[in-house]
């Protein structure tokens, strides 16, 4: 073997360098790929493959045929074509059919379930491998898992080796996770059929040698809707085709960024599946680049928290991969790219993160089966150093070429994989090694959540998710003394005494690495050469869920008593003191809006201001309860992680009585992406609402009679005119409806014509519904609708200047310190911030006269003096000027008497835009991710409370719900809901 891997580079080398027809002699020559004479072909199957190819050099040796058998179906008895055939998509549980066909037919071949989506369909893994494999496959698991946890022989490599020596390896395959991207199924069903039926000596190898594991389709919802819409497509010849409003039941293009969170079915069924079977590599097929980039080496900068074994393993997979295609003489295979390989929220990072290899393909989809031309962009199909042989700049292209080059990739990294086990079987095990010696060898020693009911919902959430990543947590059983870094560099260690109780989350573990990137702090360097990051460059769940999370050094951290956490919630519902009154202290936790849903028949109050009970301190926002039913309220208190204090008598403090308010969502048919993170964590809080497109809104006049709070989340790059006009009406109407056709569309929400938007009619309905009473909530290009249409009077959005930021975790100041939304904060909260927006507030209406223009304390003209003297006018006595009052950026400009004389814009009082919530001053701005020129977007205001009527516009500039990933935001928005008819009572007060 040893000699065959020296002699490949330079006959792949050789082979590149050759026409088609003599890289084939070349192929010819080394064997590799050669068929086994002596089994038949389906001739049948193979002349429609080759129909359906548009270019012999889309195709290869490997992929060219198909061989025959008698008792093994093939792809084109379930779809009633070969695979990647034009005009035909299959849905998701035809795909898990044909893979259960497979199973029943061949003992090469097992199929299991991994779990359900979130609308009850079905996600599958098949098995193939040599029967005698999946015969012995759970003594295999059982050394793999000794392997991936290696506290269990002594981390001895003594022990490792026969472990090793024994074990066959996992290759885990995924598909369609983005529903447009349609290709991946058909390709994984023919591959599934080869690697069970061909004889090929390099298959029938990769058989003997490895198990190749496939979940054809991982957005099941989503790739539903997209074959209803393919349908739809079919049945209407020369008219445009809708749009695929949904995906997944929540989020569409992001459900590949859930891979922290973990927030979604897709996501924890394919991370429980690869650790369950213990895989190497999860490598997941996507469908945007020509022809087909392996972004498995990507671009720098690399996560800094993998091992570099890992990143050895990309290079020598991709480029290994890169070449053997070019031998085979396909045109546009590369590898690098520009994809940078920093944030772990991928699903493909869920094996780079649990001690495996992640890796990804692009292809060239066409968005459904059709074939058609295709003109490439001048980036796409130029020669660079990295795609020596591109793409061609115009093709015909069909879902067949697709699928070529899809099942070519996989089967030359199987061949490649499969002769090189025993190499990335060491690996694993290394980098599982690594990974529990990391708190004796790189740091930190651990991270401790230290014990705080203040903290305690938030740090259950965190740990939930923890646990959903397979990351081991702790719980001090004694007060615990470490030392600590000085808060000034250079300064000697300081203890910190860590109170019994404390949640520890030790590095000494094998899934260290991904505890390790979700509680650290990122730093993206402003001149870092990647200038365009491929998604968020922070993410700091430590930040992001507003907790005291200690990076803690000191090893004898590892030696403190303590006890394993497997359920964190069971910690929290604790009921203490007596008395009829009780009291939930408002500490910043997401689950007290969720409380008044689940006790609709108790007597809530929210107390305005912080009071003392029974030696307690409780801050303003507390939920004082009477008259609930025991067994509720225990329930309650159970079921979202709350404790309570009974008071023997009900404080005399000012409050309000708190009802559960009636909740709509308002979306758009632009996108319903980022409001669907939304509805993830309403849903998921347990907070109800009803669900409305903007066309709704515009039929609805009276809208406060059904609802108290509308909710317009972010669209996503949407402007005033797309949200007010919707999609351009040239062509014909663009349904999203259930019907016989498309019975999968229609579920979440329906339209005869998603191109319809809100409408003058539906802006007036808004208008009217806040004017009455009601609260809109919005956030970043809904504010600036808000803004735009005059909902939002007074505040406009800021200019950034140079600033930038890239999905970054920033530092903000409460200003409104008395304003229900700040109820529960301290000081300050982080947040995230997509790209640095901001807003300025006037006491006058429109867009002029909002900001000093020159600003006499920081410039002075041109004159006599020093910068700190004032001009000198000469023949004159001084005269001196009227004092303006320096304003702060988060602050609007004081009008003086002159300005305020008969000006018709300038707003009540009452009717003022309040800031509740501002950016940090520059120097402390940044907590992690990427942030230059910060004095651009310093202390502006990023929440706001527009006033008109008697209602209010809660604008925010950030991401207060995000991904599942933003838990220490979720109560401004909660807050304010709960509130809603007391937030201008606040701001006069």
């Amino acid at each position: 073997m040893r000699i065959q891997l020296a002699i490949a580079p330079c006959l792949l080398l050789f082979g590149a360098l050759l026409p088609l027809s003599a890289q084939t002699a070349v192929q010819t020559l080394n064997g590799t790929y050669d068929r086994d004479p002596k089994q038949p072909i389906d001739e049948a199957y193979t002349q429609k493959m080759k129909q359906y190819t548009t270019d012999p050099k889309f195709t290869s040796a490997l992929v060219d045929y198909l061989p025959a058998s008698k008792t093994v179906p093939t792809p084109e008895k379930v779809l009633g074509d070969v695979a990647g055939a034009a005009d035909m998509l299959p849905y998701a549980e035809d795909v898990a059919k044909y893979f259960r066909l497979l199973a029943a037919s061949t003992p090469r071949v097992q199929v299991v379930s991994i779990g359900k989506s979130e609308e009850g369909r079905e996600m599958i893994a098949a098995a193939i491998a040599d029967e005698s494999l999946l015969k012995a496959q759970t003594e295999n698991n059982a050394r793999l898992a000794k392997l991936a946890d290696p506290r269990t022989i002594g981390l001895d490599d003594a022990k490792a080796r026969p472990l090793i020596d024994a074990s066959y390896p996992v290759y885990y395959i995924t598909g369609t996770i983005h529903s447009s991207e349609t290709g991946a199924p058909t390709a994984l069903m023919e591959l599934a059929y080869r690697l069970a039926v061909d004889d090929s000596p390099y298959i029938k190898y990769i058989r003997s040698h490895m198990i190749v594991l496939i979940t054809p389709v991982v957005e099941v919802d989503g790739r539903d809707r997209m074959v209803d819409l393919y349908k739809w497509h079919k049945a209407h010849p020369g008219e445009q085709y809708p749009r695929l409003s949904y995906w997944g039941h929540y989020v569409a293009h992001d459900n590949n960024r859930d891979a922290m969170g973990m927030t979604l079915a897709l996501t924890r069924n394919v991370l429980d599946t690869y650790l369950g079977w213990h895989a190497l590599v999860l490598h997941d097929l996507h469908e945007s680049q020509p022809f087909l980039y392996d972004n498995t080496v990507g671009d720098g900068p690399y996560n800094a928290w993998i091992d570099p074994l890992l990143a050895d393993e990309w290079a020598e997979l991709g480029w290994n991969n890169v070449a053997r295609m070019q031998d085979l003489g396909m045109p546009g295979v590369f590898t690098h790219g520009d994809f940078d390989t920093w944030s772990p929220g991928y699903l493909m990072f869920l094996a780079g993160m649990h001690n495996g290899i992640s890796r990804l393909y692009e292809t060239f989809g066409n968005g459904g089966a059709d074939t058609v031309k295709r003109i490439l962009k001048p980036e796409e199909y130029s020669r660079t150093w990295y795609r020596q042989n591109p793409p061609l700049p115009v093709v015909t292209w069909s879902q067949r070429d697709n699928n070529n080059y899809e099942e070519t990739g996989l089967l030359t990294t199987l061949q490649y994989f499969s002769h090189n086990t025993h190499h990335f079987l060491e690996n694993f095990y290394l980098k599982s090694k690594r990974a529990v010696n990391k708190a004796t060898v790189d740091g930190p020693a651990a991270y401790v959540l230290p014990s705080s009911g203040a903290e305690l919902n938030r740090q259950i959430q965190l740990l939930q998710i923890l646990g959903r990543q397979h990351v081991e947590v702790s719980r001090l059983s004694v007060e615990q003394t470490v030392k600590m870094p000085a808060a000034k560099r250079g300064d000697p260690p300081v203890d910190e005494k860590l109170p019994a109780g404390s949640f520890v989350v030790r590095m000494d573990q094998p899934y260290s690495r991904i505890a390790d990137a979700l509680l650290d702090r990122q730093y993206w360097a402003p001149d870092d050469p990647q200038k365009h990051p491929y998604d968020d460059t922070g993410w700091s769940f430590s930040q992001l869920f507003n907790l005291k999370v200690d990076r803690v050094v000191d090893r004898t951290i590892l030696t403190a008593k303590m006890d394993a956490v497997t359920d964190p919630a069971a910690l929290a519902g604790k009921m203490d003191g007596s008395g009829d009154v009780v009291a939930i202290a408002s500490s910043g936790q997401s689950s007290l809006l969720p409380l008044l849903y689940e006790l609709k028949d108790a007597k809530v109050s929210i107390a305005e201001k912080p009071f003392e009970a029974g030696g307690v301190h409780f801050a303003a926002g507390t939920l004082l309860i009477g008259e609930a039913k025991e067994d509720q309220l225990a329930a309650a208190l159970k079921k979202l992680s709350l404790d309570a204090t009974r008071l023997s008598a009900m404080p005399t403090v000012a409050m309000h009585a708190a009802h559960a308010p009636r909740i709509a969502f308002m979306h758009t048919w632009l996108g319903t992406q980022t409001e669907g993170w939304w509805r993830y964590a309403f849903d998921n809080a347990g907070v109800p609402f009803t669900y409305m497109s903007t066309q709704a809104v515009a039929s609805e006049a009276d809208l406060r009679a059904k609802y108290d709070v509308i909710v317009f989340a972010p669209v996503g790059r949407a402007s005033a005119l797309d949200i007010l006009n919707g999609m351009p009406k040239y062509g014909n109407a663009l349904p999203w409806q259930k019907t016989d056709l498309t019975p999968n569309l229609g579920l979440l929400d329906s339209t005869p014509d998603t191109r319809v938007g809100l409408g003058y009619d539906g802006l007036a309905h808004l208008r009217s519904f806040v004017e009455r009473g009601g609260l809109l909530i919005t956030c970043e290009d809904t504010a600036q609708f808000a803004i735009d249409t005059g909902l939002a009077p007074g505040v406009t959005v800021a200019p950034k200047g140079d600033a930038k930021v890239v999905g970054s975790v920033l530092d903000t100041v409460f200003v409104a310190t008395a304003s229900p939304v700040a109820y529960g904060f301290g000081k300050s909260v982080p947040v995230m911030s997509s790209d640095g927006m901001a807003f300025n507030v006037s006491n006058t209406l429109g867009r002029g006269g909002g900001r000093v223009l020159m600003d006499p304390y920081s410039d002075r003209p041109t004159g006599r003096g020093s910068v700190d003297d004032s001009d000198v006018v000469q023949g004159r006595a001084p005269a001196e000027p009227e004092a303006l009052v320096k304003q702060k950026p988060w602050e609007p400009k004081a009008l003086n008497e002159d300005e305020l004389r008969n000006n018709i814009s300038v707003l009540p009082a009452g009717d003022r835009p309040e800031v509740i919530l501002r950016f940090a001053e520059a120097k402390s701005l940044l907590l992690s991710g990427l942030l230059d020129k910060a004095n651009g977007i310093a202390e502006h205001a990023v929440v706001v409370d527009a006033h008109i009527g008697t209602g209010n516009v809660l604008l925010f500039a950030t991401i207060p719900i995000y991904r599942g990933e933003t838990v220490g935001t979720y109560p401004l928005v909660f807050n304010a809901i709960m509130n809603f008819d007391h937030l201008r009572a606040a701001a006069v007060k």
